[in-house]
C-alpha cells in the first residue's frame, strides 16, 4: 500500500502536479519503507532443516571412497588419510582458494574501463537567458540547446601508474600467499602421517592382545565364580578364599584397564582414514621379521641442515618476511605522484549537437600529499613489521633445532626401553610356560598360573606399547627434520600409488638419502 502511495506521488511530481498534500504522503511513505527496511529479520533454522542437512552432510563426508576390501597396512592406512582425511582435503581447498584469489588480484592491474548507456529526459524544456556583464540587460527570448528526451552512452578507459605499481606489488604478496598456503598444506600432511602412524601401531597392538585379555578375562570370572561359590560352602580357610577373590578381582581390573587404553586406537584410526565407525576392517599385522627396529643412519648435522631448510613454518615465515618487505615497497610508491591516462568514446542523441558522437583523450598527475605526510611513519612501520618477521624466524629456528634435539633424544630412550621390555617379556613368557607346566602336574593352584598369565600379556603389551613409541619417535624425526615422504608427482591419486610411493620414500629414508626427500 506504501509502495503504491509513493510510486504514485512520484508519478505525480514527474507531472509536475503535486501539491502540499501530496509533497506530505510521499515524504511519509518515504520514511515508512525505509524504516521497513531497518527492521528486516530472519527466521530461525528448524530442526527438519538441520536433519536435512546433516543427512546431506554424512554423505558427502564419506562419497566417493575406495571400500576396504582388504586387511589395511601401515601405508594403506597412511593413504587413506591424505585422500580422504577431511583436515587434508580443507587444506587442499584453501591452496586453491589462494590459486584463485591470485587469478582476481592480476586483474588489479589492468586499466579501468566503465561502459555507460541509458536514457536521460525532464518533464520540461532545459532552457536559459544570458545576462550582460557590462551593461545588466538579459537576452530574450529564452533558448534550449538540448533535448528533453536523450540517449546517452559511454565507453572510458583509466589507468592510473601508480595504482598500477601498487597493485604488481600487491599481486606479488598474494602470490607469496598462495605459497603460505602450500607450506600449511604440507604441515598437514606431516602432522597427519605422524597421528596415523601412532594410532596404526597403537591398533595393531590392540588386534594382537584384544582377544588373549578377552580370553583370560573369561578364565578369572570362572575362577571368581568357583571361589565364590566354595566361600558360600565355607570350605577352607575364609580369609585366604576371600584373599583369593580380591587377588582374582585385582586381576580382572588390570585386565579392563588395558582393554580400555586399546579398544579406542582402532576408532582413531578409523577417524583418520575418514571411514564411517562402524565399518568393519581388519589390520594387516606384521610378522615378527616385517617389525623390525628402526635405525637412525643420517648424521645429526645434517638432519638440523635440512630441518632448517625444509620445515614448513620456516619457509612461511621467509614468505612472511618477503610480504612485510613488499609492504614497504608499496608505502614508499604511495609517497609518489601518480600519472593517470585516460580514453574514451561517448554518445548523445541530442538533436543540437553537431557530432552525436566523439572521442577523448587526457593525461594528468594526481597526488595525494596526505599519503606524502603519513608516508615516512608507514614506511617505518613497514620495516618494524619485517624486522620482526625477521626475529620471528630466527626464533622459530632455535625452537625446530630444539624440537630436533628432543626427538633424538626420544628416540634413543624409546630404543632402550624397547629393548628392556622385549627382554621382560621373554623372561615372563618362560615364567608363564613354566608355571603352565607346573599347574599340570597339580604342584600350584590356578590363581598362581592366572597371574603368571597376566604378567606375560602385560610384558607383550608394553613391549608392543614400546615399539609403537619407538616406531612414533622415530618417525617425529622425520616430521621435525619437515621431509616430504609424499612425492609431489604421482603416477594417479589412486590409493595403491600413494602407499606405494609413501613406503619407496621410507625405505630411502632408512638408507639414509635424505637428499632426495628435501621438499624443494
Amino acid at each position: 500500500m506504501f509502495v503504491a502511495s509513493w510510486l504514485s506521488a512520484l508519478t505525480t511530481l514527474g507531472r509536475g502536479e503535486i501539491g502540499a498534500k501530496g509533497r506530505k504522503l510521499f515524504s511519509l511513505s518515504t520514511l515508512v519503507i525505509a524504516l521497513s527496511g531497518c527492521a528486516v529479520t530472519s527466521d530461525p533454522i528448524t530442526k527438519a532443516e538441520s536433519t536435512q542437512r546433516s543427512q546431506q552432510d554424512r554423505v558427502a563426508m564419506f562419497s566417493q571412497q575406495e571400500p576396504v576390501t582388504a586387511p589395511v597396512g601401515l601405508y594403506d592406512a597412511m593413504a587413506r588419510a591424505l585422500k580422504y582425511n577431511l583436515e587434508s582435503r580443507l587444506k587442499v581447498m584453501v591452496n586453491a582458494l589462494a590459486q584463485q584469489q591470485l587469478e582476481l588480484a592480476r586483474y588489479d592491474m589492468l586499466p579501468k574501463l566503465a561502459a555507460s548507456a541509458g536514457y536521460v529526459g525532464r518533464n520540461n524544456v532545459s532552457a536559459s537567458s544570458s545576462r550582460s556583464i557590462n551593461t545588466g540587460s538579459t537576452t530574450v527570448p529564452y533558448s534550449t540547446s538540448q533535448d528533453r528526451d536523450r540517449d546517452v552512452a559511454d565507453l572510458t578507459m583509466v589507468w592510473n601508474v601508480l595504482d598500477f605499481g601498487v597493485s604488481y606489488v600487491s599481486t606479488k604478496q598474494k602470490s607469496d600467499q598462495r605459497w603460505i598456503a602450500e607450506e600449511r598444506k604440507r604441515k598437514v600432511v606431516h602432522t597427519i602421517l605422524q597421528d596415523v602412524r601412532s594410532a596404526y601401531w597403537r591398533a595393531v597392538a590392540a588386534e594382537r592382545l584384544l582377544g588373549q585379555i578377552d580370553g583370560l578375562i573369561a578364565r578369572v570370572n570362572q575362577a571368581r565364580d568357583a571361589s565364590e561359590r566354595m566361600t558360600q560352602q565355607q570350605v577352607g580357610d575364609p580369609v585366604e578364599a576371600l584373599s583369593y577373590r580380591r587377588a582374582l578381582i585385582d586381576a580382572t581390573r588390570q585386565l579392563e584397564e588395558q582393554r580400555r587404553a586399546l579398544s579406542l586406537a582402532k576408532t582413531e584410526l578409523a577417524t583418520l582414514m575418514n571411514l564411517p565407525l562402524d565399518t568393519p576392517f581388519k589390520l594387516a599385522l606384521p610378522s615378527s621379521s616385517e617389525q623390525i627396529v628402526p635405525q637412525l643412519n643420517v648424521d645429526p648435522k645434517t638432519l638440523e641442515e635440512a630441518a632448517l631448510v625444509s620445515r614448513p613454518e620456516l619457509r612461511e615465515q621467509d614468505y612472511q618476511v618477503r610480504i612485510h618487505a613488499a609492504e614497504t615497497r608499496k608505502a614508499l610508491l604511495r609517497m609518489l605522484p601518480g600519472i593517470e591516462l585516460s580514453a574514451g568514446g561517448h554518445y548523445d542523441s541530442n538533436s543540437f549537437l553537431v557530432n552525436n558522437s566523439w572521442a577523448d583523450v587526457g593525461v594528468k598527475t594526481t597526488w595525494n600529499l596526505f599519503n606524502l605526510m603519513s608516508g615516512p611513519a608507514a614506511r617505518k612501520t613497514a620495516q618494524a613489521n619485517e624486522q620482526v618477521a625477521e626475529i620471528q624466524r630466527q626464533a622459530m629456528s632455535l625452537a625446530i633445532m630444539a624440537q630436533l634435539y628432543v626427538a633424538r633424544a626420544n628416540y634413543n630412550e624409546s630404543l632402550r626401553q624397547y629393548k628392556t621390555s622385549a627382554e621382560l617379556r621373554d623372561l615372563d613368557s618362560q615364567i608363564a610356560q613354566q608355571l603352565r607346566n607346573r599347574y599340570q602336574a597339580n604342584s600350584i593352584g590356578e590363581l598362581q598360573l592366572i597371574q603368571g598369565e597376566l604378567n606375560a600379556l602385560n610384558a607383550d603389551l608394553r613391549q608392543d606399547l614400546a615399539y609403537a613409541e619407538l616406531r612414533n619417535t622415530y618417525e617425529q624425526i622425520i616430521s621435525s627434520v619437515g621431509l616430504d615422504l609424499l612425492p609431489k608427482t604421482l603416477p594417479s591419486d589412486k590409493l595403491v600409488d600413494i602407499s606405494n610411493a609413501l613406503r619407496q620414500s621410507e625405505s630411502e629414508w632408512q638408507q639414509g638419502k635424505i637428499s632426495t626427500l628435501q621438499a624443494f
